[in-house]
């Protein structure tokens, strides 16, 4: 036999470089954001506006103020540039962190990061989702899973918190901004650049637990409903699911959401009141007993129905949008880099 056949060049395999997916993430997370922001952004305002005041104003009347305004539908909508910036920047810096913080835990191959021990085999070394999964993320353990939802968030958070501050006082009533070059401008004169951060501590006493709870909810649920809608083939040696991955990811996102944000609603309260009123409430041990001694203990949980009902519908939202996103993207990948 002839060994000329060895003298050519095997065919190139394609590779996706590591930065090409990372922007994909980073884009990923931008539009799921966007998406939630821009749908949800009446519940947020009106949350805001209940939580604002401690003599809690109730939702029904907030609502009938605002629809009794010139122009209802555009009050409603206040502030959705500063929430959209907000939410979607900040929803791609997180997906994008959390994305290399749960590839970078489950690379360590430590059994105690990992769902099982057999993860540490399979996890990281398959370039393709598997097909009794409906995520494309690496399968984490409890602790590993709280550690990396509340870092990515936190870290988010600061890069994202001028912006958070200009959309909370956008949406309350208490200032008169009529755009946020002005608003920024007002809080720059009066509080310095330490305003654009008021509130930062209790964002990040709320958002650490929260988003820690959140990963670790959404993937219990995640595998619990996965293994409950999966049945048998009886001429097949294959299961099968019922219900999609995205609807999967979808109940799974509303649920953990209500579950993690009924916990921290309290720190939500808080950090609602110090970004509007700083002065006033200075820290959060001083917000917090002047919030006790004006309403009582029920001023933490002000506006609770509507951040549950909120945050269920837009995490849901975005990490199904997210998921779906990085899932074909993750299959795409996997072609190329097989030479497909």
């Amino acid at each position: 036999m002839s060994n000329n056949a060895s003298t050519y060049p095997s065919p190139p395999v394609k590779t996706v470089s590591k930065s090409s997916k990372t922007t994909f993430h980073f884009g990923a997370g931008l539009l799921s954001g966007l998406t939630s922001s821009i749908l949800l952004q009446p519940a947020d305002l009106l949350k805001t506006r209940v939580q604002q005041s401690y003599h809690s104003a109730s939702l029904l009347s907030t609502v009938r103020t605002i629809l009794s305004s010139p122009n209802p539908v555009r009050s409603l909508w206040r502030g959705t540039l500063p929430s959209a910036l907000r939410t979607g920047f900040g929803s791609a810096l997180y997906f994008t962190s959390l994305n290399a913080l749960r590839q970078g835990v489950a690379q360590t191959h430590v059994p105690i990061a990992l769902a099982n021990a057999n993860d540490a085999k399979v996890q990281t070394t398959s370039t393709s989702p598997s097909s009794s999964s409906s995520s494309a993320l690496p399968k984490l353990s409890h602790t590993a899973n709280l550690a990396t939802g509340a870092a990515a968030r936190v870290a988010a958070g600061f890069v994202m918190m001028p912006v958070t501050v200009l959309k909370v006082r956008y949406e309350s009533d208490y200032y008169a901004y009529r755009s946020l070059y002005g608003a920024g401008k007002d809080i720059l004169r009066t509080e310095g650049v330490r305003g654009l951060f008021s509130g930062f501590g209790a964002t990040a006493a709320r958002d650490a637990p929260y988003a820690g709870l959140y990963v670790l909810f959404y993937e219990q649920l995640k595998r619990y409903l996965a293994s409950a809608t999966t049945i048998q083939a009886s001429n097949s040696d294959q299961p099968l699911r019922a219900s999609s991955s995205s609807s999967i990811n979808f109940v799974s996102g509303a649920l953990a959401a209500g579950f993690a944000t009924a916990i921290t609603n309290p720190f939500d309260a808080v950090k609602t009141r110090l970004q509007l009123m700083p002065g006033k409430y200075g820290n959060m041990i001083r917000a917090v007993r002047v919030m006790v001694h004006e309403d009582g203990v029920r001023s933490f949980f002000g506006g609770l129905g509507l951040r549950m009902g909120r945050k269920a519908l837009s995490s849901a939202l975005a990490w199904t949008v997210y998921e779906e996103l990085i899932l074909r993207a993750e299959t795409r990948w996997a072609k190329t880099e097989m030479g497909a």
